[in-house]
């Protein structure tokens, strides 16, 4: 038997020693236009080649992981929890490539009758051989299997197979020229609304399989978020936003320079230079904090499960530099690591000149329940005048920041939301305690003459102040 590896090893000489001559010739830039469109179809065609036998090889893995014990499997001695890790550390793809070959390789390959130990016809031969063929590669496998899947589900296997051979045909472009992956996708999509035209499948069924949420590969400082919620959970979560959010005034914000008269600023009138789109993802943001705070979600090691921030001491010191949150690779400003610092605990950990761990130290600086009880009954939401997010939703801001002596007491914490307390100094909103009450002033554009406002959301408060 012809040794897998070696040969593909050969292959890869071959295939360096043939680039690396067209290279050296200058056969690129040589090239007329039509060559050029020539060479880059044949590049896709090898390339796709290649995906066919990358996805038979993680289907022969997942056949071997298939039934095994746990400390028996392939993953489990190369120290990985699943296929998706191994394939990312045997072929250095990204997540979201490797998660692709195992769902292709898990739907095409062929498993082996228990009994017989034969082969068994794989669920898309038309699409796997077209896959072999070149004809179909991995961006166009991920982009049908999905809509025939699912018409699978609905009307059987029949049905699917007259979808799976007309795909796996227009791939190879049997009656026309070949379709890319975005057309087949169209194509799949045409193809199961005909053959099932009824939707069979119950509606709610149907919602049920197709629900869910994925987060995206981070890049520009965001981390993409997509997926379809069950109309239930869209409706608490729009009512959540409700809630936080709850605009006094109909209408576009104002935005832009405001000129005010000698009178006292209306903190009722708000001014806020966010989109709904900005506005309901603080308004997210704030309820995991609530549902962290809220102690009954499942832990995680043995604690809750918090955001976990990592910075140096000396660039949280001087501001420069950046940080790094747990569980996503997109590095973050020091905001994020002052406003996690400033409610949360702190663990500083010194590291020796060889990266060995010298000491451990943790500081708590939470407000306890009782005192943010007694600063939301003072505050009665965020202080920031025109935001009406209320008090359960925002968290306790030290005025002067503990990692500077500040004290965990309610004289120097005051309720800010989400929002204000991530962009407090870049919007240029300043806070400060006199005799245990807060006050505020805010940027020019909002006063003029700068001064500062007591400031308060508590109606009782409020009605002391008119009655005082």
């Amino acid at each position: 038997m012809q040794d897998l590896a070696a040969s593909l090893v050969e292959l890869d000489a071959t295939v360096d020693r043939v680039i690396g001559g067209l290279r050296a010739a200058g056969a690129v830039r040589g090239a007329d236009d039509d060559g050029l469109l020539e060479s880059a179809a044949v590049v896709a065609r090898i390339q796709r080649r290649l995906e066919g036998v990358q996805v038979e090889i993680v289907g022969e893995v997942d056949e071997r992981i298939t039934g095994r014990e746990h400390a028996a499997r392939i993953t489990t001695r190369h120290g990985c929890r699943s296929l998706s890790e191994l394939t990312q550390r045997t072929t250095l793809c990204s997540a979201q490539s490797a998660s692709a070959l195992v769902r292709v390789a898990s739907a095409t390959r062929r498993a082996v009758a228990p009994s017989s130990g034969e082969r068994l016809p794989s669920e898309f031969p038309a699409l796997l051989q077209a896959l072999q063929d070149g004809a179909v590669g991995l961006e166009g496998m991920s982009a049908v299997l999905g809509p025939l899947t699912d018409l699978q589900h609905a009307v059987g296997g029949e049905a699917m197979r007259r979808a799976e051979a007309e795909v796996a045909s227009a791939a190879r472009g049997s009656a026309a020229p070949p379709l890319g992956a975005s057309e087949l996708r169209v194509l799949a999509q045409v193809l199961a609304a005909y053959l099932d035209p009824d939707g069979s499948e119950p509606r709610d069924a149907l919602a049920l399989r197709k629900r869910g949420v994925t987060l995206g590969a981070g890049r520009d400082g965001l981390v993409p978020i997509r997926g379809n919620l069950l109309p239930d959970v869209a409706a608490q979560l729009q009512r959540i936003f409700d809630s936080i959010l709850n605009p006094k005034v109909d209408g576009s914000a104002i935005t832009g320079p405001r000129f005010t008269g000698s009178r006292e600023l209306d903190d009722s009138v708000p001014d806020d230079p966010r989109t709904r789109g900005q506005k309901q993802h603080d308004a997210l943001a704030a309820a995991l904090s609530v549902a962290e705070r809220a102690g009954e979600l499942p832990t995680i090691g043995g604690a809750a499960p918090t955001l976990v921030v990592s910075v140096r001491a000396e660039d949280y010191l001087a501001g420069t530099g950046g940080a790094a949150v747990d569980g996503v690779d997109e590095p973050v400003p020091l905001d994020v690591a002052r406003q996690v610092a400033c409610g949360g605990s702190i663990q500083r950990v010194v590291f020796g000149g060889d990266g060995r761990i010298l000491a451990l130290g943790v500081t708590d600086r939470v407000f306890s329940h009782r005192q943010r009880v007694a600063i939301s009954l003072r505050d009665g939401g965020c202080i920031i005048p025109g935001c009406s997010v209320p008090a359960a939703w925002c968290e306790v801001h030290h005025v002067d920041e503990h990692s500077r002596g500040g004290p965990t007491h309610t004289d120097n914490g005051v309720l800010v939301c989400w929002f204000h307390h991530r962009t407090l100094d870049r919007d240029r909103w300043q806070i400060r305690m006199r005799q245990g009450v807060p006050e505020v002033r805010g940027p020019s554009w909002w006063d003029p003459r700068r001064r500062w406002h007591a400031s308060t959301k508590s109606r009782v408060r409020q009605l002391d102040s008119l009655t005082g």
